[in-house]
């Protein structure tokens, strides 16, 4: 399979040619090593690829035989690397896989590699000092997001048509909207994060994909959703398969735009304007749309302070039980300058101010709530600004505190958390440009706790409107001349 006719389809597309005999599991997998080949020396997007080992049999699912690659963060695939963006973690491998593992095994996708992070993806840009700067695509100077931005890169560019993710703060949310895919970001407890975890970051973080078409998100959640044996708690299941929702007509939705961020952060003027371009686009659509205020149930100070108690928690003993575990010291060596920051506020975080935290998590969760009893969604930036050039976000990173790196993610991403927070779904949807730069810019629309349906329907109506999946990057596996397609 040559790889100029590999990059015209989807995942959902390559299992079909799949299942029709027309091209084997194995001649796939070859086109994806190819593309990333071509691709990752200008992107930085994939650390590691292995031979494809899985052999599904076509035709068992809608995606058996497309190629996948998955985060190296949120997943374990036994007998593999599980680095987490850092020294800390260099060189330990997986004994077992984990349940989302095994689930991706039994979707029939043969997992390729692993996708860049940030350090225990505890930033909003894929730049570890483990792997080097993932870039973007559509501008190799720029940042391709994070945490999951090896993984959005790596779609954007074409590497593959689809990647796994995880979001507990914008993560798989941002890299969507800055390499122009659309991703999806589902409900709490949606997909198991077992059997090493009960929840991620209390329960702030959850697994996904990001891909070129919205019919592959589905397909991927359908396979990777519902509960496993001990976890805390689970979404009520669908009562149709998510890929059936893409089709869907969503009738006529009320949808409240919020305009202002939480925090007051100003919006850039393209993205404004790509804002107010999809307010039209809706209400074409046949959608009613209101400017609205949110109330998240505390203040924005209470809120990052919230977050920064919770994650910082987190990372401190995540960090402690690594360096236990590979007997490696917590230092300079094996941490970079806001990971050290944040294990050592960790630490210090009390009992009763972490029990406060959970407090104002139940605080906005019901906050939310009371909006989505009057809205069907609501819809924002994703993000504020375009991509930011590479090394920008981490400028004197060395010189603030655990609440500092908290606070300052949240003033770059301040559309996201809250939803993280709240433990409903939320999806980025690529559907403008800016006229300048050519970047693409995502919008956010949200719903309420279990409505993923909701949401498919709409993307699919949206995709159907303004189809975005052919429009491509600079760095573009499709266009970078071999041998095989001259």
């Amino acid at each position: 399979m040559r790889v100029s006719e590999y990059v015209r389809h989807d995942a959902v597309g390559l299992a079909e040619l799949v299942a029709r005999g027309e091209v084997t599991p194995a001649e796939v997998a070859a086109a994806a090593h190819e593309a990333v080949r071509r691709v990752n020396w200008r992107i930085n997007a994939v650390v590691e690829t292995w031979p494809a080992e899985d052999r599904p049999t076509p035709g068992s699912t809608p995606l058996a035989g497309a190629p996948f690659l998955i985060k190296d963060f949120g997943v374990a695939m036994a007998g593999r690397r599980s680095e987490l963006g850092s020294r800390l973690a260099a060189g330990h491998v997986a004994r077992s896989d984990s349940y989302l593992m095994r689930r991706l095994r039994r979707a029939g996708l043969v997992t390729l590699g692993r996708t860049a992070t940030p350090e225990l993806a505890y930033s909003i840009t894929t730049e570890p000092v483990l792997y080097g700067p993932t870039r973007n695509p559509w501008d190799p100077r720029r940042g391709a997001g994070g945490s999951s931005g090896g993984a959005g890169a790596a779609v954007a560019a074409g590497a593959v048509p689809l990647a796994h993710a995880t979001d507990a703060a914008g993560s798989l949310r941002i890299p969507a909207a800055y390499n122009g895919l659309f991703g999806l970001k589902p409900t709490r407890g949606r997909v198991s994060m077992g059997p090493a975890l009960d929840e991620g970051f209390n329960g702030l973080a959850v697994q996904g994909g990001v891909s070129r078409t919205v019919r592959d998100s589905a397909a991927l959640l359908d396979l990777i959703r519902g509960p496993e044996p001990g976890d805390p708690y689970f979404a009520e299941q669908p009562s149709r398969p998510y890929a059936k929702e893409v089709t869907r007509p969503p009738g006529a939705l009320r949808i409240g735009v919020l305009a202002r961020a939480w925090g007051g952060r100003r919006t850039a003027a393209p993205v404004a304007d790509a804002l107010e371009r999809t307010v039209h686009l809706l209400e074409s659509l046949g959608h009613r749309t209101e400017e609205v205020t949110v109330g998240l149930g505390a203040d924005w100070e209470e809120f990052v302070l919230a977050n920064a108690r919770l994650s910082t928690a987190n990372v401190a003993a995540t960090v402690d039980d690594l360096a236990a575990a590979l007997g490696r010291p917590v230092d300079s060596s094996s941490l970079e300058p806001a990971t050290l920051a944040a294990h050592r506020y960790g630490q210090r975080v009390s009992g009763p101010q972490f029990v406060a935290a959970l407090t104002i998590r139940n605080r906005v969760a019901r906050s939310l709530a009371r909006y989505f009893s009057t809205h069907d969604l609501l819809l924002t930036p994703t993000l504020p600004e375009l991509p930011p050039r590479l090394g920008a976000y981490g400028e004197g990173a060395e010189t603030l505190d655990g609440l500092g790196w908290i606070d300052r993610l949240n003033d770059r991403s301040p559309f996201t958390m809250a939803f993280n927070v709240a433990g409903t779904p939320a999806m980025s949807v690529p559907l403008t440009a800016d006229a300048g730069t050519g970047l693409p810019i995502g919008m956010q629309f949200a719903a309420g706790f279990g409505r993923e349906d909701l949401l498919f329907r709409l993307a699919g109506q949206l995709e159907r409107a303004q189809p975005w999946s052919g429009r491509t990057p600079d760095v573009w596996a499709g266009d970078i001349p071999a041998a095989e397609d001259s």
